[in-house]
């Protein structure tokens, strides 16, 4: 057996094993859309699950991305220029808007805004449901391997169990500290609407000019 058939037999096994674990996800997202409000489609929760996986997935690799925190170091140091969390919004946002959502509704959500530990990510509620009981999708956080998490839940971004110290080391570049025992509840969740940019995610008739993320400097 030549090198290149081991390298291939390899490359296979290992992206079998990523789209297994992806496919779990896809199928326990679209479960928790669906348990949010009783009139979600269930159809309509599906394929908000599979194009938010697949597209950053596909980004990650558009970006050339293998580790959150050192995409930002490559972005700083100009050998990169995509792959903030901010880009990683916007482009998936994109891809979600393009669907036309009828049971679902889009929030584009920042924690710690203004600050070195700032994230962005989306946020998926049923229709009239408030923003905090929505979940939260995060495809910076895990390197393209999408994220999420009930917004209340996301514990990287739990105010009470000191979500600023920990938050920079929630990546699989840092390892995240966790407490020896989960909390029954969470508290106070630092993720906020930002409502400009919900409402480019709900606007489908104009083409805005984007200015903010393409130069922030956080992730």
């Amino acid at each position: 057996m030549t090198r290149t058939t081991v390298f291939i037999l390899a490359f296979s096994l290992c992206v079998s094993a990523v789209w297994a674990k992806d496919e779990k996800s896809i199928r326990e997202l679209r479960d928790a859309l669906v348990a949010l409000a009783p009139d979600v489609d269930p159809g309509e929760a599906e394929l908000l699950s599979v194009t938010a996986h697949t597209a950053s997935r596909s980004l990650a690799r558009e970006y050339g991305v293998w580790s959150p925190n050192f995409q930002n170091f490559l972005i700083h140091v100009g050998k990169r220029q995509r792959g903030w969390c901010g880009h990683y919004t916007r482009d998936i946002g994109e891809r979600l808007k393009a669907l036309k959502l009828k049971t679902l509704v889009l929030h584009w959500g920042t924690a710690f805004a203004g600050t070195v530990d700032e994230n962005n990510g989306l946020v998926v509620t049923a229709r009239n449901q408030p923003f905090e009981d929505g979940i939260v999708l995060d495809g910076w956080r895990r390197g393209g391997r999408l994220f999420w998490s009930a917004v209340k839940k996301d514990a990287d971004y739990d105010l009470a169990q000191g979500a600023g110290s920990r938050r920079t080391r929630s990546t699989e570049f840092f390892r995240p500290q966790r407490p020896e025992r989960q909390p029954e509840h969470y508290a106070i969740t630092a993720w906020k609407e930002d409502r400009l940019y919900t409402d480019w995610l709900h606007d489908n008739e104009h083409a805005w000019q984007w200015h903010a993320y393409d130069t922030v400097v956080s992730p």
